[in-house]
């Protein structure tokens, strides 16, 4: 190979890693809904769908776990690594309240009026100290109707205690808990279990016996929770844009 092409195309090689390491991440935290599920289950949250949704899906980190609230993501060093990961040019989404609501269980369960708080205040600081950009959303909606069709809520004191953070500490707020109530109410109480694990028993051999599960998503849920999150984004005019298709 000549001289002069072969040091183009370690130039082209450098520069393209420098590219790399140098891009943007979107860290995700949070829960469930929110989590990467293997892909030999029907389950999806909301966060794996994010990733599709962006030019570079490696932009997309999620770190969100089935099960955990602030405190057990706290405590288990999963917020630390992100922390310890971040630089200027990142953010974070922060999603939690599904298992903060667990206050009987003493590694997960939060107060709303004390802990929860505190710990999104915590997380909201140490991101910027890093000079990344700490986003927080309020919890998606559990499916549950009462039986006049009316969604009920389930998330408690929780939502509003995340935009009282949002509010007192500037930052920017999804509004998932409301975008996704005004959703299922629209589509109405059996339309929406097509978007949940809803799954007749003898369809999935991983699931022989069936589900029925109002909490997590199926790939249609998950897709549609996550270009919820995206209007948002686009309508906030967050930097997050411009890594969006």
């Amino acid at each position: 190979m000549p001289t002069r092409l072969l040091l183009a195309l370690l130039l082209v090689s450098s520069t393209l890693a420098a590219r790399a390491a140098d891009a943007p991440r979107l860290y995700l935290a949070g829960d469930s809904t929110m989590a990467n599920k293997p892909l030999d289950l029907p389950e999806r949250g909301w966060g794996q769908a994010l990733a599709g949704l962006f030019k570079d899906p490696d932009t997309v980190q999620n770190h969100a776990m089935n099960g955990r609230s602030t405190a057990s993501f706290i405590a288990e060093g999963r917020w630390e690594k992100i922390v310890a990961a971040l630089t200027p040019r990142d953010a974070v989404i922060i999603q939690f309240g599904h298992n903060d609501e667990k206050i009987e269980d003493p590694k997960r369960g939060t107060d709303p009026k004390t802990t929860f708080p505190e710990n999104l205040r915590r997380f909201v600081r140490e991101v910027r100290a890093k000079g990344a950009t700490p986003i927080l959303a309020t919890p998606v909606c559990r499916r549950k109707f009462n039986p006049a069709g009316k969604l009920i809520p389930t998330h408690g004191a929780y939502p509003d205690a995340i935009r009282r953070v949002a509010t007192e500490e500037k930052v920017p707020l999804l509004e998932l808990e409301t975008a996704t109530a005004t959703w299922l109410q629209a589509e109405g109480d059996e339309p929406t279990k097509k978007y949940f694990m809803w799954i007749e028993a003898g369809k999935n051999p991983k699931i022989p016996d069936g589900k029925k599960d109002d909490t997590h998503f199926v790939e249609a849920g998950a897709a549609k929770v996550a270009s919820l999150a995206v209007a948002q984004i686009r309508e906030q005019k967050l930097p997050l844009v411009q890594w969006l298709k």
